[in-house]
């Protein structure tokens, strides 16, 4: 029986994570499987890999063909790497305490550098949130000044206004009109009247 470490899709439409499954390569693609090893969510930046490490290797060495996702997946964790040094200590040419030293050596190199995308990650999302809400402020600041200086002529036009309606202002700008006998009887002849 050809055994396979693929992977078995679940989730949502357009939003899929999946299983890490030892199966059949006959079964189905979501169908019966033999063993569950893990979860890989590429949703995530970084993805998110949780596998089983010990039963992922146990079943490489068994002879199970993983398929290209989860070979790129294996070695990512590093499975493959533990695998190959492994089958060189069953060809003599490497002890178990080389073994574990150079494993030792090469996950600590990965985890700096996973551990080294995260902080780049999370400082490029800090200083985008930070330029965003200084160009916010900048934004705010200028429709406040706008505000201000539509409220300013407003209050200066408004202040003009009672200046003119006020009765002292009225009385100075209206001429002095002699009122004689003629020109009383010229407005009371006149057809507007």
């Amino acid at each position: 029986m050809p055994v396979k470490i693929r992977l078995q899709r679940k989730g949502k439409k357009k939003f899929a994570f999946y299983h890490i499954v030892i199966a059949d390569s006959r079964a189905p693609r979501d169908g019966r499987f033999i063993e569950n090893v893990g979860v890989y969510n590429p949703n995530t930046n970084p993805a998110t890999i949780d596998i089983n490490f010990d039963k992922a290797l146990s079943w490489l060495q068994k002879g199970a063909q993983p398929t290209d996702t989860c070979r790129a997946i294996l070695s990512y964790r590093g499975i493959l790497y533990k695998n190959h040094l492994l089958n060189g200590v069953k060809k003599g040419a490497l002890t178990l305490e080389q073994v574990e030293a150079k494993f030792e050596e090469w996950l600590n190199t990965k985890d700096s550098k996973i551990n080294a995308k995260k902080d780049k990650l999370h400082h490029q999302f800090n200083s985008e949130m930070k330029k965003r809400m200084d160009d916010e402020s900048k934004v705010r600041a200028s429709k406040a000044e706008a505000i201000a200086k539509r409220n300013a002529k407003a209050a200066a036009v408004e202040a003009e206004v009672e200046v003119e309606e006020t009765p002292e202002a009225v009385v100075e700008t209206v001429p002095e009109v002699e009122t004689t006998p003629e020109v009383v009887a010229e407005v009371e002849k006149s057809p507007e009247n």
